[in-house]
């Protein structure tokens, strides 16, 4: 069971690393925070109760910052549009790890993608006190086709950072409503709540007390063959 936890925390980590909210030339600063669920998942239900159910985004310039918090611990992305670069931190079953989103590793991820159809549409609707318009993104990965829906306002900005996310790259507007799939598991985020406040520059600081290891030592120490 505890494979199969951490594997699905790697996909997310996989997800999610490239995926942050950036404010464009709107200058968005303050917090958005998500709901998670899982629809249609075949996990069990032990490891269900595990997974994280909320997501915290902080932005402030060129700095975004993605917190989930699990029952077995959190992990934060910290990611800087400037560099186009950042550092994933995990503390999770007594381990501090921080795993570096370097702009190749990032290319790569963009390269393994199939050809991505972004069909927009004229329906839309209010998410969190913000009109949203909603695209239907397609495209293949691993072999396996998929199409993902998205809400998206421009209200916040332009989705500059959405570049740097191999499916949502070529849509524009800040992602408030989509849904993501990796390794048969399908996860929804809705936004609930959006705050604009001022941000401390603290808030990107990496700290010094975990263990810089690459991806492939991740997936080694908790995924076995993910």
């Amino acid at each position: 069971m505890r494979k199969q936890f951490m594997t699905m925390i790697i996909a997310l980590v996989g997800l999610l690393a490239g995926l942050q909210v950036y404010a464009g030339d709107k200058e968005f600063t303050g917090t958005i925070v998500y709901n998670i669920t899982y629809p249609d998942s075949k996990l069990d239900a032990q490891t269900m109760a595990m997974m994280p159910t909320t997501m915290k985004a902080t932005v402030k310039g060129d700095w975004s910052k993605m917190d989930i918090s699990m029952s077995m611990g959190s992990t934060v992305t910290i990611f800087n549009a400037a560099t186009n670069s950042g550092t994933v931190l995990m503390d999770m079953m007594g381990q501090k790890l921080a795993v570096a989103v370097t702009p190749e590793s990032i290319e790569e991820e963009v390269a393994e993608m199939g050809e991505i159809n972004v069909e927009e549409t004229d329906e839309t609707k209010e998410i969190a006190g913000y009109q949203c318009h909603k695209v239907n993104v397609s495209y293949t990965s691993k072999g396996k086709s998929y199409t993902q829906v998205a809400w998206l306002t421009e209200e916040l900005g332009d989705g500059a950072m959405n570049a740097s996310n191999p499916i949502f790259k070529d849509v524009k507007g800040v992602l408030l409503e989509f849904s993501m799939d990796e390794s048969g598991m399908k996860m929804q985020m809705e936004a609930i709540s959006v705050d604009k406040k001022k941000v401390s520059d603290k808030e990107f600081e990496i700290p010094e007390d975990y263990k810089k290891v690459t991806q492939q030592e991740l997936e080694n120490m908790f995924g076995g063959g993910y």
